[in-house]
């Protein structure tokens, strides 16, 4: 049995306590600690933060909270509690911030075409209550580009997936070599071909209209990116603090 380091316990009883408020307060504990778009009237300052510890299931925070707990032990017994909270937060943060801008393409882009149609900006903020727009706009604009703004704006992000994909990369870059078994099918596989995979995965997924289910799959890429990063710049400073100056 892998020991549970302090960061990854006290991580797994704060997203334990969030999942339960979620279960007893209902609701209003998304309107309050998910992340929702900047310009919603719903969205806090604190929700980068506070959206990594909320999760929509049982499911999502399960396999969420074990994957942190498999793959997180191992980088905070190398790295120290300090430098491991620091990375997951900053993968946590980076993943939000990727699917925030795909969410600002989406609406800034619809806000134009709205404008250049006629729209006032109290006409545009009427959309993204209602849905409800005139045909000759619809037609002109596209319903999908408006669907997708539309929920762009509405969206309500949750889960610490994107964190995890950060832990993912940095585990796969210090034990690339480490043997993890897939479910379906269940055979082994190295970590460094798995996690390329899996982000591959979410980059399709996320250009694509196969995706099931309400995922932010750019969020995802945006905590392996971030990751990534990070694990270069320090692999770098640790070369170069390494380096004899002859």
């Amino acid at each position: 049995m892998r020991n549970l380091t302090e960061t990854v316990k006290h991580l797994l009883i704060i997203n334990g306590i969030f999942f339960l408020a979620t279960l007893t307060l209902g609701n209003q504990v998304y309107d309050w600690f998910a992340l929702h778009y900047p310009t919603n009237p719903k969205f806090e300052f604190w929700q980068p933060l506070t959206h990594m510890f909320m999760h929509g299931d049982i499911s999502h925070i399960f396999f969420n909270m074990f994957g942190l707990w498999m793959f997180g032990t191992p980088l905070e017994q190398m790295w120290g509690k300090q430098k491991f909270i620091f990375f997951y937060l900053s993968t946590g943060f980076g993943a939000a911030a990727l699917q925030l801008l795909l969410y600002y393409y989406q609406v800034d882009h619809v806000n134009s075409a709205l404008t250049d149609f006629g729209f006032s900006a109290l006409e545009i903020s009427a959309f993204y209550e209602t849905a409800e727009l005139p045909t000759a706009a619809i037609n002109s604009i596209g319903e999908r580009q408006l669907s997708g703004a539309f929920n762009a704006f509405r969206s309500v992000m949750v889960g610490a997936s994107g964190a995890l994909y950060g832990v993912l990369v940095g585990f796969a870059m210090l034990f690339p070599n480490a043997q993890l078994m897939l479910l379906f099918p269940p055979i082994p596989v190295r970590a460094k071909y798995l996690v390329p995979i899996l982000i591959f995965a979410d980059l399709f997924f996320g250009f694509s209209s196969y995706s099931i289910g309400p995922i932010a799959h750019f969020a995802h890429v945006g905590g392996a990116v971030t990751g990534l990063a990070m694990m270069w710049y320090w692999k770098k400073k640790e070369i170069n603090n390494n380096r004899w100056d002859l």
